[in-house]
């Protein structure tokens, strides 16, 4: 992944031609990677919430989270970064025969991983919880994967650029409609009684 994530800084074109011949299986592909840094988000942010903890403005107290409730939530948000990048593939491989392509599943599952991987490193800000620092990381994050998305889809798919706009343009709409679809599972389950507890430290 890192290796991938070097190349695609320096001969991005390269790299991702080199992604498309060599994919990696589903299987090894979420085991050996997917996994590991679905987990770096939930894990830095469990320890944030529950070790570091965050102040709220115009106060002094620290507030933290309960052990029990955020690695409920950290493992909810693991589950659902795993379904998100599957969701991603699947809808990249379906739509790529309107755009002359046809990719296989891995390939797509992959382009979605390495896509998505300044999104994961992102995920690091969850150790010092701060709404700027989430702010600036997120900001950072979506920007960096907007442009290897717009940049590497093209060449990963072999289309003209022209239809890699549309395509990677339809692609970000589907990002965003996962998105809101797992704001809108968040907010049903902690009404049914997966939300945060809450300690405040003096």
């Amino acid at each position: 992944m890192l290796s991938h994530f070097w190349g695609l800084m320096t001969h991005p074109d390269e790299e991702w031609n080199s992604i498309r011949k060599h994919p990696p299986g589903i299987v090894r592909l979420y085991l050996g990677q997917i996994i590991w840094l679905a987990a770096l988000p939930a894990v830095c942010t469990f320890y944030g919430t529950t070790k570091t903890g965050w102040s709220l403005p115009g106060s002094e107290h620290v507030v933290r989270l309960t052990e029990s409730s955020a690695m409920m939530m950290a493992g909810l948000a693991w589950l659902a970064i795993l379904i998100g990048v599957g969701v991603m593939g699947t809808f990249v491989q379906w739509m790529s025969e309107t755009f002359g392509s046809k990719p296989s599943l891995a390939q797509s599952i992959a382009f979605s991983c390495y896509t998505a991987f300044p999104l994961f490193l992102a995920g690091l800000c969850g150790l010092a919880p701060s709404i700027w620092l989430t702010i600036v990381a997120g900001t950072i994050g979506a920007s960096w994967s907007a442009y290897l998305l717009y940049s590497g889809l093209p060449v990963f798919m072999n289309i003209p650029k022209e239809q890699g706009f549309v395509y990677a343009s339809s692609v970000l709409c589907i990002g965003l409609v996962v998105l809101v679809s797992l704001m809108i599972t968040t907010v049903i389950l902690w009404s049914l009684g997966a939300g945060p507890e809450y300690v405040q430290v003096l």
